[in-house]
């Protein structure tokens, strides 16, 4: 008598994700995380960037294209990021964050206007299935005068200035800490001259004119970042808290520096999570939603998520590229330049006959909810922005929810 072994499909369980057009679902397998190959995130080696003859910028345009087809993410190492400037904003990251909570209050984001400074533990909400992130951030944003491409302020456009989102008060506050701004905004500064030639090849690897995107990045969306994931608690494993909630990013690309402690994972085609194990020497890159837009779909911004479950404290350092400003003079097709606050459409080069373009034209700047912003599935040109309107939204809601249930009306966040 013979017998036989049934093996039953893994569940499936819908995620939700919030986008600037309201909520997208994705189907995630109900099985442990796995390693990534090396063809899932390859690491691709830059060196060529830096003196290079054009064929051979192309060849590697190519790389990155099938990167950005396949998964949207990639390493890159020798990079040109000097380890020092690694080494000494990693320095100020945990000078900032290891002190006392009221030193880290000094620079609350609650005094910005523009998403600037420093939130908490478990004040923010990425993904409302997921509950609230573990981690800590501090970030900033463009300035000119931090420019490694000298700017004369005096000169800077009026149409430019409301568009310019730095806000002093992040460095200020930070002046008891020695040498603070001064080596983060190098690190900043590298991550932007190295965000400037990667476009470059961005720009090639979808068949554009490797200039393409200079004129559009005279005063870009440049977006500074410090994570802080704390080691793990005992309630915190048994809660399963998340450290960062899943989710896409809303730039061109994202530049990551991540330590050696692990914990990023992106979700696969198939729709498993996979660890996007760190490399020592390289940096992460990974699509945005803008560049997928712009792209008509040809690259993909992949959904991903942190969790710490070491008892050691992770730190990464994110880079955002690409919510850009541009002063270049409009184009003859449908896309009138990367402004923050223009209208864009789908690249030249990614539409044909065959392959029309997915996409009504759309801002990614800070523009404003409109009547129709209670139902943003219904409008699709509201900015990049409602995404965090609508985060901030949900944790509001959540915090008023347990407030309620909570004895003596007193708020209890888990």
């Amino acid at each position: 008598m013979t017998s036989t072994t049934t093996i039953c499909p893994p569940s499936i369980s819908k995620l939700e994700l919030r986008t600037a057009y309201g909520s997208v679902f994705r189907d995630v397998l109900n099985i442990p995380p796995r390693a990534c190959t090396a063809e899932e995130i390859p690491i691709i080696d830059l060196e060529p960037l830096h003196k290079s003859t054009l064929p051979e910028r192309m060849a590697l345009a190519e790389e990155i294209r099938a990167a950005a087809v396949n998964t949207g993410f990639f390493y890159i190492k020798n990079h040109g990021i000097e380890e020092e400037v690694i080494t000494n904003a990693r320095k100020q990251l945990l000078a900032f964050f290891r002190q006392p909570t009221h030193l880290k209050m000094k620079v609350s984001q609650d005094q910005s206007k523009y998403f600037n400074g420093y939130n908490g533990p478990k004040s923010t909400l990425v993904n409302n299935s997921e509950g609230l992130d573990v981690k800590e951030s501090l970030g900033w944003r463009y300035s000119p005068q931090y420019d490694p491409e000298t700017k004369d302020l005096a000169s800077v456009p009026p149409e430019v200035k409301p568009w310019i989102r730095g806000e002093d008060f992040v460095w200020e506050g930070n002046a008891h800490l020695p040498n603070f701004k001064e080596e983060v905004l190098k690190y900043w500064a590298t991550c932007l001259t190295l965000a400037r030639k990667l476009v470059k090849l961005i720009a090639l690897s979808l068949d554009l004119e490797e200039n393409y995107f200079d004129s559009r990045t005279t005063y870009p969306g440049a977006d500074g970042v410090f994570n802080y994931y704390p080691p793990r608690k005992e309630e915190e494993t048994t809660n399963n808290d998340i450290g960062l909630g899943s989710h896409t990013d809303l730039q061109l690309f994202t530049l990551l520096w991540q330590d050696m402690t692990g914990g990023l994972q992106i979700l696969s085609k198939e729709g498993q999570w996979i660890m996007a194990t760190p490399v020592e020497g390289t940096i992460v890159v990974n699509i945005g939603d803008f560049l997928m837009r712009l792209c008509n779909d040809t690259y993909i911004s992949t959904v991903h998520r942190v969790y710490n479950k070491t008892t050691t404290e992770r730190v990464s350092m994110p880079f955002f590229f690409g919510r850009i400003l541009s002063l270049a003079p409009a184009l003859s097709t449908n896309i009138s330049g990367l402004n923050f606050n223009c209208v864009e459409g789908v690249i030249p080069s990614c539409v044909s006959e065959s392959n029309p373009a997915k996409y009504e034209p759309i801002s990614c700047g800070d523009c404003e909810p409109t009547a129709n912003a209670l139902d943003p599935l219904s409008n699709l040109k509201l900015g990049c922005q409602l995404r965090f309107k609508a985060q901030e939204a949900a944790l509001e809601n959540r915090e008023m929810v347990l407030k309620a249930q909570a004895p003596n009306a007193a708020a209890i966040i888990v």
